[in-house]
């Protein structure tokens, strides 16, 4: 069968149903959790490695998105000089566990934060490690994985286990084994990765169940309105000094 726009659209439609029908409960779930965080003064920090950095960029300082939502980024260790720039392109950095301490260590992270760990696999070394340290801090975790994938495949941290099995709530992108979705005649490799597409689904869905649980509460939702609309400095600036340092 041919690989044409409208079986993308098709499959990933199918996906998106999928976790439309049975990932609204641990949706919510996770959204009580993160509301309780924010009315308690916390900040959202969101944490993934390779194209899942893309969901952290979905939450954090995006209009329309949560203030005191932030992206833990592993650039971090390349600009304070941590590791060389070069090392930036290594694509096996991310299976080093010690490499979720020093990112830690850079930021400002308090204990009425909580946190969400992104991973299509679950088993890379970096991000076990960073669930392992923030359950031993404390922090309240909400993990986004593909359940399809992480129970197929074995950890890379040392102690065996995978990315789910840390959290307080796991949120299933629904995606397949090895994320790319569609067959290609005669050739044995599929294309068309899904766990982007519905990562930004699941991250505006979080957002909104905060914003209408704070709403509920008598908060105003403190939100960000688009860089590119008159006025939206003052309003943003105003909102980002709550959080100074933090995000």
């Amino acid at each position: 069968m041919t690989v044409t726009a409208e079986r993308f659209f098709q499959a990933a439609d199918e996906v998106i149903a999928r976790l439309k029908a049975t990932q609204l409960p641990a949706i919510k779930r996770a959204g009580e959790l993160l509301a309780e965080a924010v009315m308690n003064g916390g900040v959202i920090q969101v944490f993934g490695t390779g194209h899942s950095r893309a969901f952290a960029m979905e939450m954090a300082g995006r209009a329309g998105g949560l203030v005191p939502a932030h992206a833990i980024e592993e650039d971090i260790l390349f600009l304070n000089g941590i590791y060389p720039v070069e090392e930036r392109k290594n694509p096996y950095l991310e299976r080093d566990p010690k490499i979720a301490h020093q990112i830690l260590a850079q930021y400002d992270i308090r204990p009425e934060d909580i946190f969400i760990i992104v991973s299509n696999s679950g088993r890379n070394g970096s991000t076990v490690e960073m669930a392992a340290e923030v359950k031993r801090r404390g922090h309240k975790l909400i993990v986004v994985t593909s359940m399809a994938h992480t129970t197929s495949v074995t950890s890379r941290h040392p102690s065996g286990k995978l990315l789910y099995e840390f959290a307080d709530v796991v949120i299933d992108n629904c995606g397949p084994l090895g994320d790319a979705m569609l067959e290609v005649e005669g050739n044995p490799v599929k294309v068309c990765a899904i766990s982007s597409v519905t990562g930004a689904l699941i991250a505006q869905a979080l957002t909104a169940e905060v914003v209408g649980r704070l709403v509920a509460a008598g908060q105003t939702p403190p939100v960000y309105i688009s860089a590119n609309v008159d006025g939206a400095d003052e309003h943003n600036e105003a909102l980002r000094a709550r959080y100074e340092g933090r995000i």
